[in-house]
């Protein structure tokens, strides 16, 4: 038995409804990314924004709920800052409005306290070397998982000043 996108006689919004429910059944998405999908399979704009309208109807489809659980399963599993966040959430299709609603929940301690479990760990792959050096490659780590720099020189000030190998005798 053919795909129902494979079916020439199939009806184009079940067409559209099936892509849709197995995109959210590999993972899941924002209405955006949905989108993107059905106009790549060729399905008719007018029907697309009806399936899309529907799926959120039935609330299959929330993109604040998207953005809050992307935001935390990026701040888990890869440390990122809000800079970066707001860059995925972006790149996956999120409204501006509710990006910045997301992040504004995001709490700046919980964050300062991420930037010095990241510098830890890393310091412990970086014994030996020359403070300057550290401090170098602590900064393009922090940099490049959106840390201000504020953030940064703090928590990397803090944490060569008390690295053991640094400790004046």
């Amino acid at each position: 038995m053919p795909a129902p996108e494979q079916d020439p006689d199939a009806n184009p919004y079940d067409v559209a409804k099936t892509i849709v429910l197995r995109q959210l059944t590999m993972a899941p998405r924002s209405r955006k990314q949905l989108a993107d999908k059905l106009a790549q399979r060729g399905c008719d704009e007018d029907i697309a924004n009806a399936v899309l309208d529907r799926m959120t109807e039935v609330g299959l489809i929330d993109d604040e709920a998207y953005a809050r659980m992307l935001v935390r399963s990026q701040q888990a599993g890869r440390g990122l800052a809000k800079r970066a966040l707001a860059q995925e959430l972006r790149k996956k299709g999120v409204d501006d409005e509710i990006t910045r609603a997301t992040l504004d929940e995001v709490d700046p301690e919980e964050e300062k306290e991420r930037a010095r479990a990241l510098v830890a760990k890393k310091m412990r792959s970086m014994h030996g070397l020359e403070a300057t050096v550290q401090t170098r490659r602590l900064a393009g780590m922090l940099a490049r998982k959106g840390y201000s720099s504020s953030i940064s020189w703090a928590v990397i000030r803090e944490a060569i000043a008390t690295a053991p190998e640094h400790e004046r005798d």
